[in-house]
Parts: structure tokens; C-alpha cells; sequence
């Protein structure tokens, strides 16, 4: 089926307009009509091959919504018009122990990923959101409640599952101190989702002005990580450390922040120096979290639909993707951009 997207066709080139076949819809498929594509640094990295995985052309977006425009003869539980939406994966094994737990951002065979994967249908690479239609197996398909913001759903697709897996993973709860470190599209979403469990919600960054923002988004208090007497004064006190920072820096000045036994849980990508006098001293956990499951996607919507939450968000159009690739590289959005995906149909 013949889909229009934008796509990057090498790691030095502004992206562009291009066409591209989707699959059939199979007994098991939904085909969805896509409204809106959120803008993750993740796609940068990808159309610049700042990792040297990627295969051109890159159709990057991974933070879809949209509605449900046809469906296979073996799919239940979905309607014709019904408002979904695909996140970061659109397929894995299903055999291996990690996609048995629900788990398949784990799985031991790879999973697919919705941009950048070889096609296992198709064959090529996946293309993702940037695009107007995409084909997914059901069992990737989740269900957004009609009664959030449609637009600002779409960066909970990563963004928003990225911070809430590991807060369930460890069990934050009410009255737990939780520090979310750097405010960002991840760190927003973070102080967000704390807030709403109940925590005490500490935002630590290096920008006074930034503390005053993360408040309006329901954190407690503000730590300014370069002043000493502020993190001094906050030693030994933390249930939790939310580490969102995208990019390489010393983790060792947070971990006295920790209580005895206590985790600090890093999301970026980034090589780390660690001193492990640091974790030795108090028996502190460093440690990692990549999305989430099927499964817990959808209990993260279903906990954003109950607690009315959704992302921070600026809409532009498709043809404005690489002024915006500028902006997010250069911290100036607050927090999201996300695509009307309308503007390319």
C-alpha cells in the first residue's frame, strides 16, 4: 500500500519527502491511519547514525497514534475507528523467557523495532511514524482512551514508558523521596508519573530555572546539583534516583544522595566512569531501564487516562521536521515536539 512519509537518506542530509509500500493487512494485522508522530532524540540518532546502525532510508517515529482503518479476520478486541497507538516495537519472538514475562523490549532473538529493524514480513528495514498509514501486528496495537489530549499521548509511547517502567520496576510509592535528575522530554514525564504515585518528588539540575518549571509539573522541591551545600544538605535521603540525562556526565556526585541499599536508575545511552567507593559504601544499586513491555505500555495508559496525564507538547507540521531535529538538539523545546501528521496527508 502505497504510503507517504519523510525519511532520512543519509547521515549528513536534511530529511525529505518520500514513498514507500506498506504491507497487505494479514489475518492478524491493523492497519492505522496515523494523526500524530512525536519527535524522540532517539530518531535523530538514527537519521545520523550516531549509533552506526542505521540503514537508509531511515523512516523515523516511534511515538504513534492514530485510528484503526482496517483490521485482519483473526483480530478481536479492535473496531474500525478506534484510537490507538505503536510504540517503540512492532514485533519479537514470543518464545524466549523475556517475551513469555512480558517483557519483549528484552527479547533474546531482538526485538523488532518500529523503525531500523530488518523487516521480518517485508523484508528491508521497518519504516516508522513519519508516515501516513502503518501495518502492525495486533498483539503491538495498544488501546488510548478517547479522553486524554490525543496529541500529547503521543510521546507517552516512549517518553512516558521509558520513566514509568523503571518507577514500577522499583517500586515507588507514596512517600517515597524520588529525585528525578534533568528536566527534559523523559525528565517531565518522569516528575509527572512520581507525582502521581505519590512520591515526594525532588527535580535535580543544573538550572535554577529549570527547578521552578518541574514545579508546575508537581515536583515538591528543587536540588541544584552544583551548589555543594544543597546536595550535602540532601545526602543519605533518597528512595530513588530517576537519571534522565542524554548524555554523557559524572553519575559518581548523585549516588551520595541515595539511602543505604537504595537505586539509581540511568536512562540515556552513554558511557559512564564509575568509582565504586561510591556504591560499596551503602550497598548502592546502579542500574539501567530500557522501555517497557506490551503489557505495561498499556497499564501506563491506562494510569495516564486515570490520572489525566500527558506529555508537554509543541505541534509542528511534517516539513518543519528539520528545523525542529535543530531545536531538540539544542534543548530549545518544552518537552515534546510532535508531527500533525495531517500536514503530509
Amino acid at each position: 500500500m502505497n504510503t507517504k512519509a519523510y525519511a532520512a537518506f543519509s547521515e549528513k542530509d536534511a530529511l525529505k519527502a518520500f514513498d514507500f509500500d506498506r504491507r497487505e493487512v494479514g489475518p492478524k494485522d491493523i492497519q492505522i491511519d496515523i494523526e500524530y508522530c512525536g519527535v524522540c532524540h532517539s530518531d535523530i540518532h538514527m537519521a545520523h547514525n550516531d549509533w552506526g546502525m542505521s540503514v537508509y532510508p531511515v523512516v523515523p517515529g516511534h511515538e504513534i497514534v492514530g485510528r484503526v482503518k482496517a483490521l485482519g479476520n483473526e483480530v478481536t478486541g479492535h473496531n474500525v475507528g478506534d484510537l490507538v497507538a505503536i510504540g517503540c516495537m512492532v514485533d519479537s519472538c514470543r518464545e524466549c523467557q523475556p517475551c513469555k514475562a512480558h517483557e519483549e523490549q528484552f527479547c533474546e532473538q531482538g526485538m523488532v523495532m518500529t523503525y531500523g529493524s530488518p523487516d521480518p514480513v517485508m523484508g528491508g528495514t521497518t519504516h516508522g511514524g513519519y508516515s501516513t498509514q502503518i501495518v502492525v501486528d495486533k498483539d503491538f496495537v495498544l488501546k488510548v482512551s478517547e479522553d486524554l489530549d490525543t496529541k500529547a499521548v503521543a510521546p507517552l509511547l516512549c517518553a512516558g514508558i521509558t520513566t514509568y517502567s523503571p518507577l514500577r520496576h522499583w517500586d515507588v510509592k507514596a512517600g517515597d523521596k524520588v529525585g528525578v535528575i534533568g528536566l527534559g522530554g523523559l525528565g517531565h514525564m518522569g516528575v509527572k508519573f512520581a507525582a502521581a504515585m505519590g512520591a515526594h518528588v525532588v527535580m535535580i539540575t543544573t538550572s535554577e530555572e529549570k527547578g521552578n518549571d518541574a514545579k508546575r509539573l508537581g515536583a515538591n522541591d528543587v536540588l541544584v546539583s552544583k551548589d555543594e551545600e544543597q546536595m550535602a544538605a540532601h545526602a543519605n535521603s533518597f528512595d530513588f534516583l530517576l537519571n534522565t540525562i542524554p548524555v554523557a556526565h559524572d553519575v559518581n556526585p548523585y549516588l551520595p544522595l541515595l539511602k543505604n541499599g537504595k537505586t539509581m536508575c540511568l536512562l540515556g545511552a552513554t558511557p559512564i566512569d564509575v568509582h565504586s567507593m561510591g556504591l560499596v559504601f551503602g550497598r548502592k544499586h546502579l542500574a539501567g531501564s530500557l522501555i517497557g513491555g506490551i503489557k505495561e505500555t498499556q497499564e501506563m495508559l491506562d494510569f495516564c487516562a486515570e490520572h489525566n496525564i500527558v506529555s508537554d507538547v509543541e505541534m509542528i507540521n511534517m516539513q518543519d521536521i528539520n528545523a525542529a531535529y535543530e531545536r531538540v538538539m539544542s534543548a530549545d523545546v518544552k518537552y515534546r515536539f510532535v508531527i500533525d501528521m495531517n500536514s503530509l496527508k
